[in-house]
């Protein structure tokens, strides 16, 4: 079975305010249909996502960001243990080291696409600042999956 070169991991929580950014990008790359690219959601990273790793060319994880004075953010990531004091939600890092640990090969380039975010309140909707970062990354992050 082969997997498309690029995988696209969106993360965040729909009932959470802006921290539906991820999940909502995704939405929209899942309907321009980007040869190439796969798309998965989830609330957050886990060890297992590791594995999905396997055989791709590249990783773009999508999320929001509440550190970022853009509104959006591309950072390489490379693979980090870094500190877990569980193994319910990792960093994207540490997906990468998982990923080298447990395959023994190095993990695919990847790269955090970060979208400003400013509030996570359970229930909350997304504030228009996030909407209108979430607007100005459209095109970036259709461009990176493209390439």
């Amino acid at each position: 079975m082969s997997v498309a070169p690029t995988l696209v991991f969106a993360v965040g929580n729909p009932s959470r305010g802006d921290d539906a950014v991820g999940p909502l990008l995704a939405e929209r790359l899942e309907a321009a249909d980007v040869p190439g690219v796969e798309v998965l959601v989830d609330f957050q990273l886990q060890v297992e996502h590791a594995l999905d790793l396997a055989g791709r060319e590249r990783v773009i994880f999508v999320d929001a960001c509440a550190d970022a004075v853009a509104p959006f953010v591309e950072r390489e990531v490379h693979a980090d243990a870094g500190f877990a004091h569980t193994s319910h939600s990792l960093a994207p890092a540490q997906v990468l080291e998982t990923y080298r640990r447990v395959t023994g090969a190095s993990p695919p380039p990847a790269l955090l696409f970060g979208v400003r975010a400013h509030r996570f309140e359970l229930g909350a909707d997304l504030s228009p600042d996030t909407e209108r970062a979430s607007q100005a990354a459209w095109p970036r992050l259709l461009e990176l999956c493209r390439r």
